[in-house]
């Protein structure tokens, strides 16, 4: 069984078709400049095509993908009847999407509906939806797979926001985490290598990127996650503040006569390791500043740390004690300084790093000491693979 995965942006698409036998990547690829000049890059077979084609809206960015992945030469099926099914990322799914779902009209309604939660994301996640319909007819099931939904049944207690309750009742004011795709994925992928049952385990998962989240996973399941209504929350991240004062806002925007969509610009895009550093939001350039001798560098690079170093321990506590920390996405799976800044702090909790294994690249892989107490794990994220499975458990129903 064959199921295309799909992640729509508002003027891109990727795609990944994966056999799922095997969970074997048959091909994946990128439509890029939809609706300007159209870019796009196929890998299959073990060659790499890249050309200039028209795309002016996303319908026929999925004609080309389709055309790509039964040609004749580049192609890997000898039609698109051997596709399943398509399974779609879609970043948030508010209260009303808390699982992988078929979908059909009436909830596509629905899920438009919910934009405002997502408003960069979801509407592409919609245009995707749509332009699969349109070119591959209504028989091919469509199934959504949801940032927010592993994230869904945290307890009240850590989902509910200490603002007037009316405004969780009137707009769906909440904590819905995001990256949770990734974090449920790592957390399982935890448990098979350490050959232990995710239902018994307690597990602290680091999804570090550009975009960063942290995850307590209790029993397979999340009880809190560090991003919130949105994924500004949490720790300090690439161009994003993370945890601030909220009155930080209200008092720059009274000093610098700023407007509210001023200062959501300034949290979201000039802030994070940018804002701190002054020099980027990528961690090797600031890897590269520290070394040098930037002072500012460094000091970015020891916030972040120090941030979820402070997230883990506090998630440590809320789990009653951990089995396992789970780095993964690209700072946490290509950075083994960062890795080893987070690590140390928390050896008086029984957790002790192998510091050669630490500087080890590729695949999953345990990079703490034997006897340490609780097991650090870099696992590569397959969020992809996870919206496949997701999209298989539901057809198959």
């Amino acid at each position: 069984m064959k199921i295309l995965v799909i992640n729509a942006g508002s003027s891109s698409l990727k795609y990944q078709l994966i056999d799922m036998e095997q969970e074997q990547v048959l091909a994946k690829g990128l439509c890029d400049r939809i609706g300007l000049d159209g870019k796009f890059v196929h890998n299959a077979n073990g060659e790499k095509l890249e050309l200039d084609h028209p795309m002016p809206n996303h319908a026929e960015g999925i004609k080309v993908v389709l055309q790509y992945l039964a040609d004749e030469k580049y192609g890997v099926i000898r039609n698109i009847s051997e596709i399943s099914a398509v399974g779609h990322r879609v970043v948030n799914g508010g209260e009303v999407f808390v699982e992988a779902t078929l979908m059909d009209e009436e909830k596509i309604n629905t899920l438009e509906s919910l934009t405002e939660f997502a408003p960069l994301h979801n509407p592409a996640a919609v245009t995707g939806l749509r332009a699969c319909m349109e070119v591959m007819g209504r028989d091919v099931p469509q199934v959504t797979v949801y940032d927010t939904a592993f994230h869904h049944e945290m307890p009240r207690c850590a989902s509910i926001y200490p603002i007037p309750y009316e405004y969780y009742e009137k707009y769906g004011i909440r904590r819905f985490g995001a990256h949770g795709t990734s974090h449920g994925y790592v957390a399982g992928e935890c448990a098979k290598l350490l050959g232990r049952d995710v239902r018994d385990l307690n597990i602290v998962t680091c999804h570090l990127g550009n975009g960063s989240s942290i995850s307590a996973v209790k029993g397979g399941r999340c009880i809190d996650t560090s991003m919130g209504f949105t994924p500004l929350a949490g720790v300090m991240m690439g161009t994003r503040c993370g945890d601030i004062d909220p009155a930080i806002a209200i008092y720059l925007m009274n000093k610098e006569g700023l407007t509210p969509d001023e200062m959501n610009a300034i949290m979201n895009k000039k802030s994070g390791v940018l804002g701190v550093s002054g020099r980027s939001s990528d961690f090797r350039d600031l890897d590269a500043g520290a070394a040098e001798g930037d002072d500012r560098c460094r000091l970015a690079l020891d916030m972040f740390a120090y941030q979820v170093v402070k997230y883990v321990g506090a998630y440590s506590a809320v789990l009653g004690g951990m089995d396992a920390l789970v780095f993964t996405a690209g700072i946490g799976e290509n950075n083994p300084s960062i890795r080893s800044s987070v690590v140390w702090p928390l050896a008086h909790m029984g957790m002790e790093l192998d510091e050669s294994k630490n500087q080890e690249r590729g695949g999953a892989r345990i990079i703490s000491t034997p006897d340490s107490k609780i097991k650090v794990c870099v696992i590569p994220t397959n969020e992809e693979l996870a919206i496949a499975r997701q999209t298989l458990e539901v057809i198959s129903k």
